[in-house]
């Protein structure tokens, strides 16, 4: 498991235990992020968090890997 993975697992985990948590994630991430793990995500990178439920589900499409691979994608923001 990569090292951002770690963290995603991390937060995940650390939202389920800690509703004043999982609702500061859902209104500023990169805050909460900073706050709760000292990880300061770049001004340049947008992060979204929302909470999936039995109504609503959520499908992400990350970065290609052949796009990281040629050059044009940033492995390190890839979860």
């Amino acid at each position: 498991m990569s090292s951002s993975q770690s963290l995603k697992v991390q937060i995940i985990q650390k939202a389920w235990k800690d509703e004043a948590f999982k609702q500061q994630l859902l209104a500023n991430p990169k805050t909460a992020i900073k706050d709760a793990f000292g990880v300061e995500i770049p001004d340049d990178i947008q992060l979204t968090a929302v909470a999936e439920s039995d109504k609503n589900l959520y499908f992400v499409l990350p970065p290609n890997p052949e796009d990281v691979a040629n050059g044009t994608g940033n492995v390190e923001l890839m979860w």
